[in-house]
């Protein structure tokens, strides 16, 4: 499934997922009925963002913030059409 999502679109995670920092596997993680799935860095960096209050801009604005202002509007919007079109969030 394919999406375009928009700057101001809220996302929130779908509630039979949820993301969580797991300590034994160091990384934070998608929980979900059939099992987990281990997120790299920055795709934890981004999950772990998605609250239902923020807008896909805030989400980016975010993380630009965390990594010192660099550039990741491509990289986060490419992230977040492929969780979405996976069923892990929704736009609210």
């Amino acid at each position: 499934m394919s999406i375009e999502l928009k700057n101001e679109t809220i996302l929130e995670i779908v509630p039979t997922f949820r993301v969580q920092w797991e300590e034994v596997q160091n990384c934070y993680v998608v929980l979900y009925p059939e099992g987990m799935v281990k997120l790299s860095q920055s795709a934890g960096e981004i999950m772990k963002r998605i609250d239902g209050e923020k807008s896909v801009i805030d989400i980016i604005d975010d993380i630009s913030n965390a990594f010192d202002g660099a550039d990741v509007k491509e990289d986060v919007m490419k992230f977040l059409e492929v969780v979405y079109g996976n069923g892990w969030i929704r736009s609210k």
